[in-house]
């Protein structure tokens, strides 16, 4: 907690770090908190710029960063709906933020990227404590049984309801809290601090399975059982982990299942929203159905795609075309970052995102760097299930972190050459 709260820099360095560390400590909350220290980080770093830090500018460095947000602005060129696209540009403008912001900032974050993972780390568990103790209020206020904290009425977004933040959203953040503890979990002398970082693991775990999202369950279960081992332990401890990993993994989802909400969840649920037979008209129409109507548009124009903000419009012609009315009326995307990108931007955006996914994954794996692997490894799992780059928290998590770990292993390069 010390290396967090104070740090030994300039004057310039340790304001820099405190506005980025207050950017991740609200992740979970409203995200005026997080745009607000975003907007101060951005003034601050413009008020310390100098001319020779404009100078040595490599914007090679950051092409990758930036390809997203060029993709939306490449899509406006073409598209019928520029009133939309104008909004993705304002949605996404983090994107366009971050790289500039970590090249000119004074301060080294890769030097304290530790600490500003465990700030969001802490701020995470914090934050599932708070949702129990809320849970818990509305059980012991409303006279419900003790087990009504893990029925329908307690999970998913339910759950998450009270600080107003999409499950799978503060999953995600979740998920890379828990890779960011077991690495301290793994590397610490300290037995008291391995208490802590033991007991936080819990508590964030618990959080993982009460806010029940699939992907990043699954997500979580590739970090635990493969990437911590591989890339933290050698020969009989990495044995000894994963064994103990997985045959932890085997009993988390076995006693899941006996649990009629989280089996409904973690089973039925995922088998309705991947079949087609499964329709009913008095709920939201499963994701097999959205997914297939984001098909007809992509054969329609598979290359270049309808262009950026085009995707809800057009899916909701075909929505109604196939009276998936429930859809229709919510101006539902098509749930998966994949089918977005070829709905707007076709074969050529999609090719752009897989490169960047690609060479982010290679540079994690060459370098054996547990958390950026962690969160490669959430953002592809959460993609297929979710419209990621549509989201302001989804936005943030990707656009801070990716710049992060990606310039910091390109600067490393760089220093070796």
């Amino acid at each position: 907690m010390k290396d967090v709260l104070f740090i030994k820099d300039n004057f310039a360095s340790k304001t820099a770090y405190y506005l980025l560390l207050v950017f991740l400590v609200s992740l979970p909350f409203d995200r005026l908190y997080s745009e607000v220290a975003l907007i101060t980080f951005l003034l601050h770093t413009l008020i310390h710029l100098r001319k020779k830090d404009l100078v040595s500018l490599q914007l090679r460095m950051i092409i990758l960063p930036l390809s997203v947000y060029l993709l939306t602005c490449i899509g406006t060129l073409y598209t019928h709906y520029r009133d939309e696209a104008f909004s993705e540009w304002e949605r996404q403008l983090a994107i366009l933020l971050f790289p500039f912001l970590f090249l000119l900032t004074s301060l080294d974050i890769s030097k304290y990227k530790i600490q500003l993972l465990t700030g969001l780390s802490i701020s995470c568990v914090l934050t599932i404590v708070y949702l129990y103790i809320n849970a818990l209020r509305i059980i012991q206020l409303n006279h419900l049984p003790a087990g009504s904290l893990f029925s329908t009425a307690f999970i998913n977004h339910n759950f998450s309801e009270p600080i107003d933040m999409h499950p799978t959203y503060f999953s995600m953040y979740i998920a890379l809290s828990i890779a960011t503890l077991f690495y301290l979990l793994i590397r610490s002398q300290k037995k008291m601090d391995r208490v802590l970082y033991g007991i936080g693991l819990l508590i964030l775990s618990a959080g993982i399975v009460q806010l029940s999202s699939r992907a990043v369950f699954i997500s979580l279960l590739i970090i635990i059982n493969i990437i911590v081992p591989v890339f933290l332990l050698k020969g009989k401890q990495a044995v000894r982990f994963i064994a103990i990993s997985v045959t932890a993994s085997l009993l988390i989802i076995v006693t899941l299942t006996q649990n009629d909400a989280f089996k409904n969840r973690y089973v039925t649920e995922l088998k309705g929203d991947l079949t087609q037979a499964s329709i009913n008209l008095n709920i939201l129409e499963p994701r097999a159905v959205r997914w297939g109507c984001a098909w007809e548009l992509i054969r329609e124009s598979p290359i270049i795609g309808y262009g950026s903000g085009s995707e809800v419009a057009l899916l909701k012609e075909k929505y109604y075309a196939h009276k998936y009315y429930n859809s229709y009326i919510n101006e539902l995307n098509a749930h998966n970052q994949f089918l977005s990108f070829l709905i707007q931007t076709g074969i050529l955006g999609l090719a752009v995102f897989l490169l960047l996914l690609s060479a982010a994954f290679r540079n994690a794996i060459r370098s054996k760097d547990v958390l950026y692997c962690s969160f490669l490894v959430i953002i592809t799992s959460v993609s297929f299930s979710e419209n990621i780059l549509d989201a302001n928290k989804g936005i943030f998590f990707f656009a801070f972190f990716y710049s992060l770990f990606y310039l910091e292993k390109n600067k490393q390069r760089v220093i070796q050459k």
